[in-house]
């Protein structure tokens, strides 16, 4: 028997700046999902090894789908529409997530969940932008283009990670909110990336328009390596692989190590709260029998976890300057148990 045709599919964009929270936010709203339903998640990371798909917490029902090594928005845009077409015919989710690239422009993803192939088969609904107070504070995050116009075009603006900000950076980012054209459905303020599952469920207002529409045209990746990202076969015990990139002034830098590959946790918990020169480090890492999660943006503390990821470690690490990565390999390794 045919099966029935997907139609409708309930659709949401979270999106928001390097280090805004979105993966934790998603762990949190998958937390809620009825157990009846199925759903999708699809990850975009601008590294090139893909970490948050190994971040999100698995469970039945629920179906990640990682698209790493560059932006939808640009570089894998081309790629978006079969990821989709491939992702909805084999799981056919209840709900759809998708977690942009912080580098990334959402207009790119939003015309092609509207256009004639989607239009039918997903319902775009509320796009939420999650918005870190402390990053006003940072020129080089106020001069990316892409970082207003993910506030722009999104229907809910959260900010996230109150805890960490002062009173005045959270009152300079609940102006900046309240003063966005047309104006959003909401603004929300939480921590730990506490978003309401009603949310999900607001209009998305097709209105709302980029001050920079083709800001990341023409600002391909590129990569130095050009292994695929999901062939972890590659690494061998002792001889991890690198994969790099850059666009718009960020540097990536990612490694993948053996499964057989155990580190030292203490050594490389060290070594990882140590690195200065850098945005964002995100790792997931076998620590004898355990996995381990590791998340930190530059000048805050490391959010550790357990990670039910079996497959590889990895890790990649974001910075504004280009890195001696091969100091930094050398220093990896030394941090593997013997």
């Amino acid at each position: 028997m045919s099966q029935a045709p997907i139609q409708s599919v309930p659709t949401n964009i979270i999106t928001g700046f390097l280090g805004s929270g979105k993966t934790t936010a998603i762990n949190q709203l998958l937390k809620h999902k009825p157990d009846s339903e199925r759903w999708a998640v699809l990850v975009n990371e601008f590294g090139q090894v893909g970490i948050d798909g190994s971040l999100i917490e698995q469970q039945d029902g629920i179906e990640v789908k990682e698209l790493a090594g560059g932006c939808l928005c640009c570089t894998l845009g081309p790629s978006l529409p079969i990821t989709l077409a491939t992702l909805l015919r084999r799981f056919r989710p209840d709900r759809l997530l998708i977690e942009p690239t912080g580098l990334g422009h959402p207009a790119r993803i939003i015309d092609t969940l509207q256009n004639d192939q989607f239009r039918q088969v997903l319902e775009l609904r509320s796009i939420i932008c999650l918005l870190d107070p402390m990053v006003l504070h940072q020129p080089e995050v106020l001069r990316q283009p892409g970082f207003l116009d993910q506030l722009n075009l999104a229907d809910l603006v959260v900010l996230n990670r109150i805890d960490l900000a002062g009173e005045a950076e959270i009152a300079e980012a609940k102006s900046l909110s309240a003063n966005l054209f047309p104006p959003k459905l909401a603004i929300h303020a939480t921590t730990q990336g506490q978003l309401e599952p009603g949310w999900l469920d607001l209009e998305h207002l097709s209105q709302r328009q980029a001050s920079y529409p083709q800001a990341h045209a023409s600002n391909p990746v590129r990569q130095t390596t050009l292994a695929p990202v999901d062939r972890p076969k590659l690494a061998e015990p002792g001889k991890p692989v690198l994969q790099t990139g850059s666009q718009d002034g960020y540097y990536s830098y990612g490694w993948i190590f053996a499964a057989e590959d155990r580190f030292d946790w203490q050594a490389v918990q060290e070594y990882l709260d140590g690195l200065n020169e850098i945005v964002r480090l995100k790792a997931v890492l076998r620590i004898g029998h355990a996995w381990v999660g590791y998340n930190r943006n530059n000048g805050q503390p490391a959010d550790i976890s357990e990670s039910a990821w079996r497959r590889d470690s990895r890790l990649e690490i974001l910075s504004r300057q280009p890195l001696e990565q091969a100091v930094i390999e050398g220093e990896l390794l030394g941090c593997l148990a013997g």
